[in-house]
């Protein structure tokens, strides 16, 4: 049984480390310091912290102003709150290319229980539309971490997408983080599948499925969706034929989309998309959501027959 730990603890672990390495990292709260573990940072540092309450407008202009006077301001609040500054996030970072790091908790359905309101299911899809902005959805805790390590080093605007419930570990200490690459977790020669965030440890319970029926499926982890991997989407359509995307989000806008996008100007292959169907979550667990919402293992399973049976001859 792999050990189970929250993206969000990855985050927190990686930025009070970052806090003791680097005193131009700033941390930037909206009153939800202890839901995204920025708490441990706010602890150790509380003259490097500000905590804005619930105005998260108020807490991206601020990031823009720091980051605009050499700092590096980290600001987080649960995904679906980010959004409420959009207009900051596109106009006073964004656009002006400012090396602010925005930190989107508690995505996807796996918030479950609390509800459709907070399940974030088109964060991907909005963040990933701006210019200059890098999207990461990390795997695991471990990955996360390395994740917040490398948006210290990078110059200009990110969002991280992390998560509330524990989800399996996959990496150890050694594994080495590269912005905008993928990672071929195993390999396969009937099919590829792209997955991102907690849908990779899922992905991966699938090709041990797919095995056992005398499949081959190839296992992609991408952990940047923008910039997304190209070569690697273009490497596995030309060599297996057909790919599958999994992700905690919608269908429209996310990894499915972002995959297809390159399927389309470079190599064509069928595509079958793992994801919420265009549609709002719901209350309730997340294992019951994942269930009803088509995002099991089994499911990437009937995903990854369709494809196989598009291949072209």
């Amino acid at each position: 049984m792999p050990e189970m730990i929250a993206t969000r603890d990855g985050f927190g672990k990686a930025l009070l480390n970052l806090g003791k390495e680097n005193k131009l990292v700033v941390n930037l709260e909206a009153d939800l310091g202890k839901s995204t573990k920025s708490i441990l940072f706010a602890k150790e540092f509380p003259d490097r912290t500000i905590n804005f309450g619930i105005s998260e407008q108020d807490m991206i202009t601020t990031a823009a102003g720091l980051a605009y006077s050499g700092k590096i301001p980290f600001a987080s609040t649960f995904a679906i709150f980010t959004e409420r500054a959009f207009e900051q996030i596109r106009n006073s970072v964004a656009r002006v290319n400012l090396n602010v790091k925005v930190i989107g908790s508690h995505s996807g359905l796996l918030t479950g229980d609390d509800g459709d309101s907070a399940q974030c299911i088109e964060d991907v899809a909005v963040y990933r539309s701006l210019p200059n902005m890098v999207v990461l959805s990390p795997a695991d805790a471990v990955e996360t971490e390395k994740a917040t390590y490398a948006m210290a080093e990078y110059v200009g605007p990110m969002y991280l997408r992390i998560g509330r419930e524990k989800i399996p570990v996959l990496f150890d200490a050694s594994y080495e983080f590269e912005l905008g690459k993928g990672v071929l977790l195993k390999e396969g020669k009937d099919v590829t599948i792209f997955a991102t965030g907690p849908l990779v440890s899922i992905a991966l319970d699938a090709g041990k499925l797919l095995e056992a029926e005398g499949v081959s499926a190839r296992i992609v982890n991408i952990h940047t969706i923008k910039p997304i991997d190209k070569e690697m989407i273009i490497k596995a359509a030309t060599e297996t034929k057909a790919i599958v995307t999994a992700e905690d989000h919608n269908i429209i806008g996310g990894l499915g989309s972002a995959v297809s996008e390159v399927l389309t100007e470079y190599a064509l292959a069928p595509l079958e998309r793992v994801g919420v169907k265009d549609r709002f979550g719901e209350s309730g667990k997340p294992a019951e959501l994942y269930k009803k919402y088509g995002l099991t293992a089994e499911d990437i399973v009937k995903h990854v027959k369709k494809a196989i049976a598009r291949k072209r001859v």
